[in-house]
């Protein structure tokens, strides 16, 4: 008898101590190592596409009198939106609020535990990874204004901007907003960080004005050597841009990374087969922007697409963005400095369409979830591009022209002509 008392108390206790370990076990099942090994190991090679990528390619297409200004407008926005996504930007991205925007619940993350867990990884980790787009995506639209804007201008539209613009299109899309119950394809920002960015940056560039003397006194870049090393480290960086999006270590992030760098090869020799048919040589700037332009092109499909469907964008996506450039400058006139919009924005267009048939299950894509074929999935698709691309151009407008009616936008004359180096930061990037 006092055996089995024995035993009963025994198997009592184990039951209790499995009930009361019960959530602990849960958290830590659902916790996969792997998956948040890969995602830190993608954050780092976001931010890297940053800082230095896009400073460097930015960088080496302006004049040297104004590169410093171009590194400084990366640098003070990757520290302005880091603060900003803690803030509040990730709780309007991810919070629970409505199908238009995310609540306040995950602002400063001061509700988060610091075991939480969203899928199989720890938030903590989710949230450095969306951060890294955060900070990216308002640094993309540097490349539509340099030369002649004030610094202090740059600092106020980049943190509303993310607020007001990146904050809700990402809830819409990645965050359980409208366009995600309608099953938007956007894999890792097509619409999202491209499609906004590209469209603020022409609505910018358009109100902003040219740069003095543009188009006829230009000069060519100053260092093409910086740019294709910036436009490398964008490109490496980019495995972790889409292959990171997939949130695990498994065949998805290959196959993502896989369709990204075909379509980046197939862009940079069609870039710079045309290039060598219109000109007579293809030129480095111009073989490397080709690269960045199948990159943009493959974001929204990279986790829905084959290898062979990563080509086709590739193709795609120079031709259309390498034709885009001439458009936006000589045709509608529109001083976009360094082709955000077409290269990042139509380029990012161009794939969040085209996903719609490269996803069909007879490309070896990955189909297209609940909605049951390609034409119903372009509706949604066209859908999402035409709500994203009105409320980025509009918002836009509205904050570029209270800054320009309170604190200017543009910097005067003078200072444009003695470099923004020299003048918004006193320092120059050479001396003689």
């Amino acid at each position: 008898m006092a055996l089995l008392k024995n035993s009963c108390q025994f198997m009592l206790a184990l039951l209790l101590a499995l009930i009361l370990t019960a959530p602990a076990q849960a958290a830590e099942s659902a916790l996969n190592q792997a998956n948040t090994a890969w995602i830190l190991t993608a954050s780092a090679l976001v931010l890297m596409m940053t800082l230095p990528g896009l400073a460097m390619f930015y960088g080496g297409l302006v004049r040297s009198k104004n590169v410093l200004s171009v590194l400084m407008h990366c640098v003070a926005i990757a520290c302005l939106s880091s603060v900003l996504w803690l803030a509040i930007a990730y709780s309007f991205s991810f919070g629970e609020g409505s199908p238009w925007l995310g609540g306040f619940e995950k602002a400063f993350l001061l509700n988060m535990s610091r075991d939480a867990v969203n899928g199989t990884l720890p938030e903590s980790v989710f949230f450095l990874f969306q951060m890294t787009f955060a900070i990216i995506t308002p640094a993309l639209i540097v490349g539509a204004f340099p030369e002649r804007i004030k610094f202090g201008p740059v600092l106020i539209f980049s943190g509303l901007w993310l607020i007001v613009v990146y904050a809700p299109v990402a809830h819409w899309v990645w965050g359980n907003g409208w366009l995600m119950s309608l099953g938007v394809m956007d894999f890792a920002g097509g619409l999202v960080v491209h499609a906004t960015a590209g469209t603020s940056a022409l609505v910018i560039a358009a109100m902003l004005g040219p740069r003095d003397g543009w188009p006829k006194e230009l000069r060519p870049p100053h260092n093409p050597g910086l740019t294709i090393i910036g436009a490398g480290l964008l490109w490496v960086g980019w495995y972790g841009f889409n292959g990171g999006s997939a949130l695990t270590a498994d065949a998805a992030a290959g196959n993502a990374i896989l369709a990204t760098h075909m379509s980046a090869s197939v862009a940079g020799l069609v870039w710079m087969a045309i290039e060598w048919m219109r000109f007579g040589r293809p030129s480095v700037v111009g073989t490397v922007t080709g690269v960045v332009a199948g990159l943009a092109t493959v974001t929204p499909a990279s986790g829905f697409v084959s290898p062979l469907g990563g080509c086709i964008l590739g193709i795609a996506g120079a031709i259309v963005c390498f034709f885009a450039v001439d458009l936006v400058k000589h045709k509608m006139k529109i001083d976009d400095t360094l082709d955000v919009f077409a290269v990042h924005g139509l380029g990012g267009i161009l794939g969040t369409v085209l996903v719609a048939f490269l996803a069909h299950p007879a490309l070896n894509g990955a189909g297209f979830g609940d909605n049951p074929d390609a034409m119903t999935q372009l509706k949604v698709q066209l859908m999402g591009v035409a709500a994203t691309v009105v409320w980025s151009g509009v918002m836009t407008a509205i904050m570029v022209a209270g800054i320009r009616a309170t604190v200017g936008l543009r910097a005067s004359p003078d200072e444009v002509e003695e470099g923004l180096d020299l003048t918004s930061h006193g320092e120059r990037s050479y001396t003689l």
